[in-house]
This record gives C-alpha cells, structure tokens and sequence, in this order.
C-alpha cells in the first residue's frame, strides 16, 4: 500500500502562476523546471512514487523538494549554500600580488627587466605576502584582471613640438583637402620612402614546396648576395605604386625615383603632386624642399613629424612586400632580387585598391590627449 506524504500543498494564485511558468521555461536550468513540476504535481494529488515515475527520478529527491516548498514556499526551492574548500589565501594576498605585478622590479630594487609568474611568486614570499605559492597560482590571480607583467611594449613619445600641425595635414591630403580647400582631378598625392638593405639570400640547400602534411621547407644557412635598396612611390587615390632598386639610398637615389615619377603620367601634366615623406636623410629639411621645387616646380614636399612613419601609406606597401616576396628569402643574385620585387610591383598595381584609411583629425586628437596624459611633470625647485 503506498503511504501518502504528510506534505500537502496548497497553492496561492501568485505562487502558481511563478511555478507554472518556472515549468515551462525552456531556457531555465533544468533542476528548476523539474522542482516547479514537482510541486504543481503534488498539489494536483499526485503521490510521490507516481510523480517520481512521470518525470523519471528517485522518489527521494521528490519527497525532499516537497518537503522543503511545504517548509519555506518557493524559497525553499533553491540550492542551499555550500561551504566548499576553505580559502587557501586571504583575499588582501590577492590583491597584494596583484598590485606587485602592476609595480616595476627595479622600483623595489630587484635586478629584472620585468615580473614573471615564478619571480612574482618568489617576491610575495620574501615580502613576506604569504608563506608559499606556486607560480600557476599567481598566473591565475594575475588572469582575473588580465595583467601580463612578463610581456612589454615599445612606444616613443612624440618629441615635434608641430607634432599636431604636420600630422594633421598629411590626414587632410589623405582626406584630399589642403589648406581647408579640395583639392581636384589634376591634384596627386603620394607617398614616398625607402626600404633599405634587402638582402639577395641564396639558401644553401633549395627550397622544398610543400606536401601532404608538410610545410614548405627553407634551409636555414644561407650565403649573402648582396643588398639593394627599394624606393617607391604610392599614390594614394589611385593605389598605384611607382618604384626602383638602387645600390643604396641618398639625396641622388632619391632624385631619380622623383623624376621617375614626375615624367610619367598623369603626375607630368598634374597642376600639383604632393610628396609625403618621413624625415630621412634623403629628404630632410627645408634643403630638401627646395631641391625639390627648384626642379619640379608642380611638386610639394610635405613632411611627416619626427617618428611619424605609421602615418605613411608607403609603410603598408612596404609591409605587404615583406610579407608577400621578402619571407622566406631564397634568391640566387641582386639580379634575381630586383626582377621579383619588381615583378610583384607589377602585379599589385593591377589589382590594387586604396587603402581604407580611417585615421582622422579627431583620432590624431585623442591619440595625442592620451599621450599627453603619460608626459611627466616638470620638475619644481625646491626652496633652499
């Protein structure tokens, strides 16, 4: 004979409405649904080995939840606390390796570059942070917060005091405006620079292609062939790149890629064609304007600010380069250097599209009010 539970439930309006919709839920976990449907089935009259049966569970779990609805209501259908392992480390342990990371090993007198998990953990012991730890352990506090002391970043500070102002109207010749007005059809604007020292490297064992499941193969010795230096010019509206190989670069290397460019059309017909260029030797200062306008007079040099590179669109040719033809470098002679580089030139100018440059006035204007930010204080004298 089956014993009926002592446990009867009687429902409230509110509560059946919460429960029946708890059941129903498809998106709710699963032990929910299945403690809502326990109890609207006990006070439908259901018996526990039956509502055990129907929705396939041990009878003493449904006797349990009962219980604990007819004790506490739906409170009483969540899961208890639970103690769990007690912490192996204070929470302030956390936070005081934590703010060790954030801090620089040389400002605590300790002769590394930089923090590593195991060094971390061997600095919180000798401060006497906590007694041990493992270096997992530090490595996993240090991932709640995302903090990578063991890696770094270069940056350089602009030092232009015109950093804003020369910046600034290389973005407008991208934007194609100078001097507030647009610029129009018979106006270029180009971006020219140098890539120096590529190597002719001939490997001393050839080049394997690849096969099944192998990588292409490039021996690792290689003997020197020489070196050359690649100027070229890019405009930017058109997305066409103009260059030449030369020994090596200088103000009279830089001169025949000019005039290579300039003789050529559209850029020989062009009312104006703007130069942007970094501040390398070949091309630095006022010398270098005049040079340029005294033998080109519809050219106008414009220069980047000091340790402005980024902002030059040749700089993205130049990387496609060296991704594309440069690495792996398997090549017999400069001969062999120059017909690839200029063979892949060739090839590019017949597919390319503009660069989607995004960079505008009012980035240039954040980037510089974060950098502004990091500018140490000046110091102040002290009375005597």
């Amino acid at each position: 004979m089956t014993r009926r539970s002592p446990y009867l439930i009687e429902l409230s309006a509110a509560d059946r409405a919460a429960l029946e919709q708890r059941a129903r839920a498809y998106t709710a976990p699963h032990h929910q649904v299945v403690r809502a449907k326990i109890v609207l089935l006990a006070t439908d009259g259901w018996e526990n080995t039956k509502i055990a049966a129907r929705l396939d569970i041990a009878a003493q779990l449904v006797s349990k939840w009962r219980k604990r609805f007819f004790e506490e209501g739906l409170d009483g259908l969540k899961d208890r606390p639970r103690t769990g392992r007690p912490r192996a480390f204070p929470p302030v342990a956390v936070v005081q390796v934590k703010a060790l990371a954030c801090e620089l090993p040389a400002e605590s007198g300790v002769p590394l570059s930089r923090w590593s998990a195991p060094e971390l953990a061997v600095e919180a012991v000798a401060r006497g942070v906590v007694e041990r730890i493992s270096a997992s352990t530090v490595r996993r506090w240090l991932a709640e917060d995302a903090l990578k002391p063991w890696q770094h970043r270069s940056w350089i500070f602009p030092r232009d005091p015109d950093f804003a102002v020369k910046a600034a109207r290389v973005l407008d010749l991208y934007a194609r405006t100078w001097q507030g007005k647009p610029l129009g059809e018979g106006e270029f604007v180009v971006c020219a620079d140098e890539k120096t020292s590529i190597q002719a490297r001939c490997r001393c064992h050839p080049t394997l292609p690849p096969g099944k499941a192998r990588m292409m193969r490039v021996e690792h010795e290689y003997q020197r062939k020489g070196a050359l230096a690649y100027l070229a010019a890019y405009d930017v509206r058109r997305a066409q790149v103009i260059g030449r190989l030369e020994p090596t670069t200088g103000i009279e290397p830089f001169g025949r890629l000019v005039e290579q460019v300039m003789t050529a059309e559209p850029y020989a017909s062009a009312e104006r064609v703007f130069w942007v260029v970094d501040n390398g030797s070949s091309h630095r200062g006022q010398a270098s304007i005049k040079r340029m306008t005294k033998a080109w007079p519809t050219a106008r040099l414009v220069h980047l600010p000091v340790h402005a590179s980024w902002l030059d669109q040749i700089e993205i040719f130049f990387s496609v380069l060296q991704r594309k033809v440069l690495t792996p470098n398997d090549l017999t002679d400069l001969d062999a250097l120059a017909e690839r580089i200029l063979a892949f030139q060739d090839r590019y100018n017949a597919t390319a599209t503009p660069f989607d440059w995004t960079f505008t006035r009012t980035d240039l204007a954040r980037l510089l009010q974060r950098t502004a930010a990091h500018e140490p204080a000046p110091a102040t004298a002290h009375a005597a």
